[in-house]
C-alpha cells in the first residue's frame, strides 16, 4: 500500500532532524570547515544522496541551525515584550536552558556550534544574522532589567551591563558543560538569576 501524504511527510521531518542532530554533533566537535556532507550523511544513518534531498549545501545546512536559534531568539524577544513581570520569564528562560543542557549533550553542542560561527563567521555571513538576532534579544533583555529594576525585582546597576553580565554566564556554562560534562553539576537557577536579583524573591524582599 502506498504511504499517504501524512506519512511521508513524517518521515521527511524524522530525516531531516536526524541530519541536523548529526551536523550539530559534528560541527560541535570537528568544526564547520572539516566536516563534510558525507560525514554528516553517515552520522545521520542515510545515504549521502538522501541528503542532499533536503539541503543542497552544507552552508544551506547550517543555515537552517541558525535559523532555529533565531526562531528562538525572537520567540523570547517577543515574550519579554508582552509580559508584564519580566522576572517570571528570565526565570522561566533560565529553567528551561539548564534543563535543557543537563538533559542532553544536544543542546550544549547546539549553542557551542552558534558560537563558532559567530567567531569564526563561517560559513560566511553567518556572523552578521547571529549578531542581528543576539542584539535584539540583548535590547529587550535590557529593557527587561529595566523594568525588574523599578518594580524592586532586580538589582541596581546598568542594565545594559546587568543583561550582558547574564548572557555571558550561558557562554560559561555551555564551555562547562562540554568540557566537564558530568564531573560537575551545573549551576542552579536561582544561582544564575542571582546576576540580576541579588538573593530578591518575587516580592523584592531579599532571601539572605
Amino acid at each position: 500500500m502506498p504511504r499517504s501524504a501524512a506519512s511521508n511527510g513524517a518521515m521527511r521531518a524524522a530525516t531531516r532532524e536526524a541530519v541536523l542532530t548529526a551536523a550539530i554533533r559534528l560541527f560541535a566537535r570537528r568544526g564547520f570547515a572539516a566536516t563534510n556532507m558525507r560525514d554528516i550523511a553517515r552520522g545521520a544513518g542515510v545515504s549521502t544522496g538522501l541528503i542532499y534531498q533536503h539541503y543542497a549545501t552544507k552552508d544551506e545546512l547550517f543555515g537552517d541551525v541558525v535559523a532555529q536559534a533565531l526562531d528562538g531568539l525572537s520567540a523570547t524577544v517577543r515574550t519579554l515584550a508582552d509580559s508584564a513581570d519580566a522576572g517570571a520569564v528570565l526565570d522561566d528562560f533560565t529553567r528551561g536552558f539548564l534543563a535543557d543542557l543537563t538533559a542532553t549533550d544536544g543542546a550544549a553542542e547546539f549553542f557551542m556550534v552558534l558560537n563558532q560561527g559567530f567567531i569564526a563567521d563561517e560559513p560566511a555571513g553567518v556572523r552578521d544574522r547571529l549578531g542581528h538576532g543576539l542584539r535584539a534579544f540583548r535590547g529587550a533583555l535590557t529593557d527587561a532589567v529595566e523594568r525588574g529594576q523599578r518594580d524592586g525585582r532586580f538589582v541596581a546597576g546598568d542594565p545594559a551591563e546587568l543583561a550582558t553580565t547574564y548572557l555571558a554566564l550561558f557562554s560559561g556554562i555551555v564551555t562547562t558543560r562540554l568540557g566537564l560534562r558530568d564531573e560537575v553539576g551545573l549551576p542552579g537557577p536561582e544561582s544564575v538569576m542571582r546576576v540580576l536579583t541579588g538573593g530578591r524573591t518575587p516580592t523584592g524582599e531579599s532571601d539572605d
